[in-house]
């Protein structure tokens, strides 16, 4: 029974029908529809959300500019690397024969001769965040792809000199959990990677790239690209550990072929120390601040002409 505005009561005719018409999805607004949503037919809606999302909260935190840190997840600290040594070599007493474990042992010493530039990243961080964040505006703010490894380091850096970093993280079918040092409320969750991509690279001023895999790879092809083709403005990209990265890519051999052309070959720079990365983005800010009031001042000079 319910009651009507002269307080005459009134009977529903058919109550258990207006109930599934009530819950049924096609009462519900349209944005709050989740089945629609994932609906192949929408896919352009959720493209538009994930750009449109990060931006919105990264302008109310006033995030100016960022630097990406880019690196293998698998390059943790060294305290961390050398108790999985010795978990396998417990395992290998137990089963001395195994090949599989040889060769985990193997590769986790790799992992550790290389755990040096978990710190390098930690470093770095703590120069590029601190005396450029203020309540006002934050500049040079880390961002990372949000998971463990050189991720985790960057995002630590960041933390442990009070500064904001943001973690830009991906649903993937073996699901990362973002790390414990990203600044809440700046850890996003991207279904595509493309929109990720863009993410990372539209407020960059610098970028640094760790020894890595497949995923560090890929981010590099694809911003030296940018930069070759001018999609992207001049920034420093930075391939930290020139032996690692010499080993790695051939890029003279590259312009030997004639596939890319010598001046291509100034698109990125090497660094060894975390200090003398920071000086490559320092210095690059510097330029790229003077020339943009270089520019400022032609343009209002022009704008004065007939």
């Amino acid at each position: 029974m319910n009651k009507t505005k002269k307080g005459l009561s009134t009977k529903i005719n058919n109550p258990k029908n207006l109930n599934l018409i009530i819950n049924s999805d096609t009462y519900k607004l349209a944005y709050e529809d989740i089945s629609l949503l994932n609906r192949n037919e929408m896919r352009g809606v959720r493209m538009l959300l994930e750009i449109t999302k990060p931006d919105l909260i990264l302008e109310e935190n006033n995030i100016i500019s960022t630097i990406i840190i880019f690196g293998g997840a698998s390059i943790a600290e060294e305290s961390k690397t050398k108790e999985k040594i010795e978990d396998i070599k417990k395992l290998i007493k137990k089963n001395p024969s195994s090949v599989l474990l040889k060769r985990n042992i193997n590769r986790l010493e790799n992992l550790l001769s290389m755990s040096h530039y978990y710190q390098s990243a930690r470093e770095f961080s703590k120069l590029a965040s601190i005396n450029n964040q203020n309540k006002a505006c934050h500049s040079n703010v880390i961002v990372t792809g949000g998971g463990p490894g050189i991720m985790e380091a960057a995002n630590r850096g960041a933390f442990e000199a009070n500064c904001k970093s943001i973690g830009l993280n991906i649903s993937l079918p073996n699901e990362q959990i973002p790390n414990s040092f990203i600044t809440p409320g700046l850890c996003f969750k991207f279904n595509y990677f493309a929109l990720r991509k863009i993410h990372f690279v539209m407020r960059s001023v610098g970028a640094v790239f760790f020894p890595g895999g497949f995923g560090t790879l890929d981010e590099l092809f694809e911003l030296l690209t940018l930069r070759q083709t001018g999609m992207k403005d001049q920034i420093p990209i930075i391939l930290f550990g020139r032996e690692y990265w010499n080993k790695i890519i051939n890029f003279e051999y590259l312009a030997d072929l004639g596939l890319i052309s010598d001046e291509h070959l100034n698109l990125f720079e090497y660094a060894d120390t975390a200090s003398e990365a920071w000086e490559i983005i320092k210095l690059s800010n510097t330029s790229n601040n003077d020339r943009n009031t270089k520019n400022n001042k032609a343009s209002h000079n022009t704008s004065d002409l007939p």
